[in-house]
């Protein structure tokens, strides 16, 4: 039931949106308002028909949440068990998401304890074909969300600090961690990250498993909560090996009515498995002279090894720079914090598009964002300041000049690509750091906004912005710690990307690569 604002209320309203209204004429807004705001409350509460994204086996048990003696590494926040198609490519194999993907019947959270209990009446589109391909969803796994910070290094969240399953005392990466851990100790066969500058790549990279961010649009992000821009944001799936990454990526891809940010180049499926033992032979590889700037020796020379490997199967390898790797994360750091804050006040999901938007779970973000503000993560208050501040300064040139500049950063890209099928660098530039507990919440939060992704995150963000695909691969270990090098290519080849990993993968000891506690 709506309830009509009294004069007062409708002046401050619009104060605080720097509109002045008089006494008299607040008097005349209330009537208007009266009407209109029960003529909502009419459409609201109607029973008008509403078309629904389609629900695959909607008969599902409730699931639980794991206590600490199931889930000793702090992986999941929740546990189910939904069985698909009886068969398919995906047939045989368990699969979980991180918890900012929508399942019906399921708590979700997106890191937040203010969403606590919410439960989605719908599924992602990601959980749609995977159970159709013949998949098994087992769950969600913790993330560092809207109101975690367990990421990189951070002290502060509200789920806790997922353990890194090769040393406990090491971080586990950025916020699709719960996701790489249960990748990486064979809970689940494939798990769904979320990426929006390395968010699967560097969890990946810390625990030794496989992540691709896909190009852009490729995978439909329909059902996954959003992080900031969604221009930048990438849903894409870890596994130990490249066949399951492969596997999944064939049932997810292609295109989706339901995602409005799919352009028209993105194809309605995509074959993957067909080509993915077809070596390297005579495949141009180039290894990224900036993307070995700054990278800790030891890093670098698994890395170089790696690459040898490649080369002895037939890849040309060569050197080949490309200066805007290096420049194109100021651009995508000047995008994200009024990207973020748009998303937040356009309702979660955007706006003006004619596609099916979430009620349930776009009034659930409203009220934690409009009631509860305080339970965000820092990072994300921090972002919605300074966007305040940019606008007043500049008026929606920042980020205007954030997204146009993104065609200059591709060009440079695809001339690098006339010359090489594939790009390499290391994934990280070191291996996971030491988790250093803060001595209190204020260090803690200069952590998380300061010095917490900085250095991981060099080799990824660029490609969040440019939206090339690009694939993190465990190429060793340091200390008992994983390497990891990032595959990156031209927009749709994902599949050479996998190629080229299932030869590294099938020309190395694998096992021992991604073994835990080895």
């Amino acid at each position: 039931m709506f309830v009509v604002p009294d004069t007062g209320q409708i002046i401050e309203v619009a104060r605080k949106l720097g509109i002045h209204v008089t006494a008299e004429e607040a008097v005349i807004y209330r009537e208007f308002l009266e009407v209109q705001l029960a003529a909502r409350d009419d459409f609201v509460q109607s029973r008008i028909e509403e078309e629904r994204p389609p629900l695959l086996y909607p008969a599902r048990e409730p699931g639980y949440r794991p206590n600490r003696a199931e889930d000793p590494l702090n992986a999941w926040t929740w546990k189910c068990r939904i069985e698909g198609a009886g068969e398919g490519i995906l047939a045989g194999r368990t699969i979980s998401y991180k918890d900012q993907v929508a399942i019906a019947g399921m708590p979700m959270s997106i890191g937040s304890f203010a969403l606590d209990g919410f439960i989605p009446d719908f599924d992602a589109t990601i959980v749609t074909r995977v159970l159709a391909a013949g998949g098994t969803v087992t769950g969600h796994n913790i993330q560092n969300g809207l109101g975690g910070g367990f990421g990189i290094g951070g002290g502060i969240g509200d789920y806790g600090r997922p353990l890194n399953p090769h040393n406990p005392d090491h971080v586990t990466g950025a916020s699709s961690a719960g996701s790489a851990i249960a990748v990486a100790v064979s809970d689940v066969d494939i798990s769904f990250g979320g990426d929006q500058g390395g968010s699967i790549r560097i969890p990946a990279a810390m625990t030794g498993t496989i992540g691709l961010k896909p190009t852009f649009g490729l995978v439909s992000h329909f059902g996954v909560g959003f992080g900031t821009d969604q221009s930048i944001d990438h849903t894409g799936p870890m596994a130990r090996t490249s066949a399951d990454v492969a596997a999944a990526l064939q049932a997810t891809a292609g295109y989706d009515g339901y995602d409005p940010r799919q352009g028209r180049d993105v194809p309605e499926s995509m074959d993957v498995l067909t080509g993915l033992d077809h070596g390297v032979q005579g495949l141009r590889i180039g290894v990224l002279e900036e993307g070995f700037h700054d990278v800790s020796p030891e890093v670098n020379d698994l890395v170089v090894a790696a690459i040898e490997v490649l080369a002895e199967q037939g890849a040309v390898v060569s050197k080949i720079s490309v200066p805007a790797h290096a420049t194109a994360g100021i651009a995508q750091a000047a995008l994200m914090p009024e990207g973020s804050r748009a998303l937040f006040e356009t309702g979660f999901y955007g706006a003006f598009t004619k596609t099916y938007y979430p009620a349930t779970l776009l009034a659930a973000v409203h009220r934690l964002w409009t009631e509860q503000p305080d339970l965000l993560a820092p990072r994300t208050k921090l972002g919605y300041i300074e966007a305040e501040f940019t606008r007043r300064t500049y008026h929606g040139r920042v980020y205007a000049k954030a997204q146009n500049s993104r065609p200059y950063y591709v060009k440079q890209f695809a001339k690098a690509f006339a010359e090489v099928d594939v790009l390499v660098m290391p994934t990280c530039p070191e291996t996971a750091p030491v988790y250093e507990a803060p001595g209190s919440y204020l260090e803690a939060l200069r952590h998380d906004l300061i010095t917490s992704a900085r250095t991981a995150a060099r080799n990824t963000f660029t490609y969040n912005y440019t939206g090339h695909p690009a694939l993190a691969v465990p190429v060793g270990k340091l200390s008992g710690l994983p390497v990891s090098m990032q595959l990156v290519g031209r927009f749709f080849d994902d599949p050479l990307l996998l190629r080229v990993a299932y030869a590294y993968e099938h020309s190395v000891d694998w096992d021992a690569i991604i073994a835990v506690g080895s």
